[in-house]
């Protein structure tokens, strides 16, 4: 539970204090990735997978049908009735509405090292605000920005393409290292940043 397969390390404590600074209603999943992923759709195998990065999840082997259903019932379906509720009240034509995904990734996944500080994932729908905040974070000194890094947005993201594309609502998906934000110091510095960018990219 205390390893990136379990939770994204440090992005509820980075969800909260930008909450509060932009008076933004944060949405976060109380249970963890490995009962079910709702980021995922969730009929595919990745929604409750039975290994995660090499480690066997034994309470994921032999689910029935049933024992899956109750799962997306109960927390997959509900977040995202919830989150589509939330979009709704806001959103409606010449309104803007900026939905964010933020996430963190592990420095290493597979063996393979990943060098980016913060990655902005985009493909489809409105990709402008994302573009403007990958222009924000760029003119950072000293920051490995990653453009659709450390993996593209694809048919595995399930959250922004439900809940944006359809609308063509402002978006972004955030990830952020997770050794970066790990402790309470780099999650200040990193909510700090992130609130610069993100009101740089709507400024504009």
């Amino acid at each position: 539970m205390s390893r990136h397969i379990a939770l994204d390390i440090g992005v509820a404590e980075l969800g909260r204090a930008i909450s509060r600074r932009l008076d933004a209603v944060f949405l976060s999943q109380a249970y963890s990735r490995l009962v079910v992923d709702c980021n995922r759709d969730p009929w595919s195998h990745e929604a409750i997978p039975q290994t995660s990065d090499g480690t066997p999840v034994p309470g994921n082997q032999s689910l029935s049908s049933r024992e899956r259903t109750l799962r997306i019932g109960e927390i997959h379906e509900p977040y995202h009735a919830r989150l589509a509720d939330e979009v709704a009240r806001r959103w409606h034509p010449g309104k803007r509405v900026v939905l964010v995904a933020l996430h963190s990734f592990t420095p290493v996944l597979g063996g393979i090292e990943r060098p980016w500080d913060v990655g902005i994932l985009h493909a489809g729908g409105n990709e402008s605000f994302s573009r403007r905040l990958l222009g924000a974070f760029a003119r950072e000194p000293g920051l490995c920005v990653g453009d659709n890094q450390p993996y593209p947005m694809d048919r595995t993201d399930y959250s922004v393409p439900r809940h944006a594309f359809g609308r063509t609502l402002d978006y972004a998906e955030i990830e952020i290292r997770q050794d970066h934000v790990a402790d309470k110091a780099g999650q200040r510095h990193w909510a700090e940043l992130l609130c610069m960018a993100l009101e740089e990219a709507w400024r504009q």
